[in-house]
């Protein structure tokens, strides 16, 4: 039988859409938003987390040239790449992550990007270029430039970096398969891009991308390559490799829900009715997020914040919002809805719910502030950045040793430097912020946060 439609029959139903109408409409309401502005400035945050040597067209202009010697210490070239966050350390598992999430969002929403495509290519080139130094040599993935604890003891500016930078990398005797099959996941998402851009480019991120086999990397590979052998390896693997677990977290450290709307849209699409599995495991991933249906883990602020427990909650925010408007658009090419329980999600509750996200970082918030430093007339200026809270090198030309950095770090001023377009780690579960660098959780951006939000507000500015 059929699920009904999402009419909320019954207690339990009329809960859910109380408590969903409250969570859309108990926050002020600054108005429309200016999405494609938003977008514009979410895809230049990636200027300013760019290491290396810096092209003629950069547009973060107090950013100067970083870490041009990374790599050296192991004999290979580790240059360019991202800083994933406000420190100076490059971590490949999120920056894979990153660049898989902007891909998808150029896959899926790039028609609605307008001129702000050629830079969020550009924004997935810088990354793959990194990542085919790192995986240049067989059989070995490099994953980390730079020591944490040595980092994460100074306060200074990429130009002036004095700590270690440590090379740390995977192998046959050091094995790190989930770095790993980010990376292929990373490679073969980004050659989709690139196939009718640069063919040659796309060919050798593809050849790149087939050294790992786990389900995330398997699932772009098989969409990328359309090769058999990826189909056959995911659905053998599917229960050995978990694909149903933890099915409402989404992230870098975890895929699943990932993996599961991502191969769903073939069989909604009804090419691949072996894959059934998958979209029920997402069918039921869309159910646990709905405010009133959710699991525990998941759970609404007072404002109508999605809220985990853990760090930078914006992350979680931004990707699982993601998934929602990515699984809402499968659904309705093949006009199809959620069963959930007696009731069903229809796709435009699912794009209602991640708009409701999008809004509430942009200032429909209780606090009626924007969490994209530069958007709207009252954002964070006091960011949890290395870069952007220390005078630039335009500003201050002489060098800002490790703990001559930390009277900024610890200054009440606003950060000197706007990082245009980062989104912060957000409020806590009470809509409360504290604009400060210490509360790193709540301060600090990532572009694990601004990736997923990028496909977001493409898809907005051309459906407001």
């Amino acid at each position: 039988m059929a699920p009904k439609p999402l009419t909320f029959p019954g207690i339990f139903s009329a809960l859910l859409a109380f408590s969903f109408s409250l969570l859309l409409f108990c926050h002020p309401i600054i108005g429309g938003h200016n999405y494609h502005d938003a977008l514009r400035k979410s895809i230049l945050f990636f200027e300013g987390q760019r290491s290396g040597r810096l092209p003629p067209d950069q547009r973060v202009k107090w950013r100067r040239d970083s870490a041009l010697h990374d790599g050296s210490t192991a004999g290979v070239d580790l240059t360019g790449g991202y800083y994933d966050a406000g420190d100076n350390v490059k971590f490949g598992f999120p920056m894979a992550f990153t660049t898989t999430l902007l891909a998808w969002s150029i896959i899926d929403f790039g028609r609605n990007m307008g001129p702000e495509l050629k830079n969020t290519v550009k924004a997935v080139k810088w990354s793959t270029d990194y990542l085919l130094k790192a995986t240049e040599k067989p059989r070995v993935v490099y994953v980390q430039v730079g020591d944490a604890c040595s980092d994460h003891s100074c306060w200074e500016r990429p130009e002036d970096m004095d700590t270690l930078r440590t090379v740390y990398k995977i192998d046959n005797a050091h094995p790190g398969s989930d770095v790993a099959g980010e990376t292929a996941a990373a490679l073969a998402a980004a050659s989709i891009v690139f196939r009718k851009r640069d063919p040659a480019y796309s060919r050798l991120l593809l050849n790149r991308a087939i050294r790992d086999e786990l389900l995330w990397g398997a699932a772009w590979l098989h969409k990328a390559s359309r090769k058999r052998v990826y189909r056959e390896y995911i659905v053998k693997n599917e229960v050995v490799l978990r694909a149903g677990d933890t099915i409402n977290e989404f992230g870098w450290d975890n895929k699943h829900a990932g993996i599961n709307v991502l191969i769903s849209k073939e069989v909604l699409m009804g090419k691949a009715d072996y894959f059934e599995s998958f979209k029920q495991n997402a069918d039921g991933f869309i159910c646990s997020l709905l405010p009133g249906m959710s699991h525990p883990q998941v759970q609404y602020s007072p404002g109508g914040l999605m809220f985990k427990t853990g760090g930078s909650n914006m992350q979680h925010v931004t990707s699982l919002s993601f998934l929602l408007l990515a699984y809402s658009n499968y659904l309705s090419h093949a006009n199809k809805v959620v069963p959930c329980g007696e009731s069903s999600a229809s796709p435009a509750l699912l794009k209602h719910l991640a708009k409701r996200q999008v809004d509430y970082i942009l200032g429909d918030n209780p606090l009626g502030i924007s969490y994209m430093v530069g958007y709207g007339a009252r954002f964070p200026r006091r960011i949890h950045h290395r870069s952007s809270s220390l005078p630039s090198v335009a500003a201050h030309p002489a060098r800002i040793g490790c703990k001559a950095g930390t009277r900024y770090y610890l200054s009440p001023n606003p950060n000197p430097n706007l990082l245009v377009g980062a989104v912060v780690g957000g409020p806590n579960v009470s809509d409360a912020f504290p604009d400060s660098r210490p509360y790193f959780q709540e301060s600090e951006p990532t572009t694990y946060i601004n990736a997923p939000l990028v496909g977001l507000l493409a898809f907005f500015s051309a459906h407001p």
